[in-house]
């Protein structure tokens, strides 16, 4: 009887520093499980400008379970992974990041687990080595969206999991461009559970998601997987119509029976229509952002564009 696949969804755009680190960890890690399970390794070499190419290639000379899916440029973090959910063939997907932030021992954990029968396996973080304020930040984001979110998205949880075939095939049917792959994973559904870790600090060199591609990411996850800033245009309406009719009120009342404290001059009238005109503002900017989706969408342009795919050219895995 042939063995499961298992296949690990790698991305990768500049980590020339740590790829050949982080290989030899995940072959060391998978090993005790060869006897069971065969692995499809694909790296997703998402428009690295650095050796990553090169070096990927020289570990595929060594390692013949490795694919390498070559992007025409860089698409984004969220692309990669698609590309590598597209192209898998494992009864189970493994998507994690080649910084080794992501244990590859962890990974065994995703499979024990879900050798019992769950079809989505998420690493949930204990520990994160990331500064004070990537710390705040990311779990005030993850409150706001758990109060927010029309679906469930777990805290303390990135792109780390383990996702089984026909989740695999689920999420294969979505094909927005604007992805945050966590949220999709947590629509789709099926039997879901954590595995705890405390994530490691990268090997070397600097996060490749600085503060705006944070910031888009976040603002994918909350415009994808929520109506709730439409809704608080409306709300804010009220509310300044509410405090326009209390102002009316009371200058009313001052004017009619306290005309000695009235007080002539156009302060009040200015600061009320820049304030209003500011809301308005950022009403437009929230309809923009929804718009702008909706535009992307209607273009139908292909998620990605490979250059080319580099298979081991030996047709037997070890």
């Amino acid at each position: 009887m042939a063995k499961t696949l298992i296949s690990y969804i790698l991305p990768v755009f500049n980590e020339e520093a740590s790829l050949t680190a982080f290989h030899k960890e995940l072959t060391k890690a998978i090993q005790p499980l060869e006897k069971t399970y065969r692995f499809e390794l694909l790296y997703i070499n998402d428009g690295s400008t650095d050796a990553s190419l090169d070096i990927l290639k020289k570990l595929q000379k060594k390692d013949r379970r490795i694919t390498i899916i070559e992007f025409a440029r860089n698409y984004g973090h969220q692309l990669a992974l698609t590309a590598g959910i597209d192209y898998a063939k494992g009864d189970a997907l493994i998507i994690m990041d080649t910084d080794l932030q992501d244990p590859p021992n962890v990974s065994v954990d995703l499979i024990t687990t879900w050798e019992r029968g769950y079809d989505v396996v998420y690493a949930q973080r204990n520990s994160r080595n990331d500064s004070w304020f990537k710390k705040s930040s990311a779990a005030l984001y993850y409150r706001l969206l758990e109060r927010i979110a029309e679906v469930h998205i777990p805290r303390n949880t990135g792109d780390f999991r383990l996702i089984s075939k026909a989740v695999a095939d689920e999420i294969r049917k979505y094909r927005e461009h604007h992805r945050f792959m966590r949220g999709l994973v947590s629509y789709v559904g099926f039997n879901q559970t954590a595995v705890p870790f405390d994530r490691d600090p990268r090997v070397s060199g600097a996060s490749h998601y600085p503060l705006k591609a944070m910031v888009r990411l976040a603002k994918d996850g909350i415009i994808g997987f929520s109506t709730a800033p439409l809704k608080a245009i409306s709300r804010l309406g009220y509310l300044i119509a509410v405090l326009s009719i209390l102002a009316i009120i009371y200058a009313a009342t001052v004017r009619l029976f306290f005309p000695q404290y009235a007080v002539e001059g156009w302060a009040f009238t200015v600061i009320s229509i820049f304030f209003v005109g500011g809301v308005q503002l950022i009403m437009l900017g929230v309809l923009g952002g929804y718009i702008a989706r909706i535009y992307t969408e209607v273009q139908g342009r292909p998620l990605y564009g490979v250059r080319a795919v580099h298979v081991s050219h030996k047709s037997k895995q070890r």
